[in-house]
């Protein structure tokens, strides 16, 4: 037989304690929305343009691998920030497809990975590359066999979104 625990079985230094929790994570909760609030503000304040990745966040959780950080993110509170922010300082705000491939497309050339090309989250097996790492493979590239930072590479290639919208799209 389980035992359930209810409110008037609880022992006093069991509430202490929960309610001490608590308000260590409302506290923690309020210092998050009020960095995230100045944040967005100075984005809109700066940026008549911003670009930010549509990102299927739901399916980010679903993986073990990086659901712990996405959520510490507050990656959908920042994006609803952002967009009604845009919308009332008239800024543009320009989300990128959920499969727009700014991590695998080359900054520099526009060459896209594909197959056992692609980069994962562990990187890529195949050239022994790590999961923060881009490399292009097309020799005609400026940057061909560099090693470059996949998130500097992936923001090129977003700010790309702002003078050629047609490539926000997935391929």
């Amino acid at each position: 037989h389980k035992r359930v625990v209810t409110g008037s079985t609880q022992s006093n230094n069991y509430v202490k304690t929960r309610t001490k929790l608590q308000a260590c994570y409302r506290k923690a909760f309020n210092i998050q929305n009020d960095l995230m609030h100045k944040f967005t503000t100075k984005l809109v304040n700066n940026y008549d343009q911003i670009v930010i990745e549509n990102l299927s966040v739901k399916g980010m959780l679903m993986s073990h691998v990086v659901s712990k950080g996405v959520h510490r993110s507050m990656f959908g509170r920042f994006k609803q920030m952002l967009t009604y922010k845009c919308k009332w300082y008239d800024r543009k705000l320009i989300l990128a497809d959920k499969l727009y491939p700014s991590t695998q497309r080359c900054a520099v050339c526009g060459t896209i990975k594909r197959g056992d090309e692609r980069i994962m989250l562990y990187g890529n097996k195949k050239h022994g590359t790590k999961h923060n790492e881009f490399v292009c493979y097309n020799k005609k590239c400026p940057n061909y066999n560099l090693v470059v930072d996949r998130d500097t590479n992936a923001m090129l290639n977003l700010l790309a979104l702002i003078e050629h919208p047609k490539l926000n799209k997935a391929l």
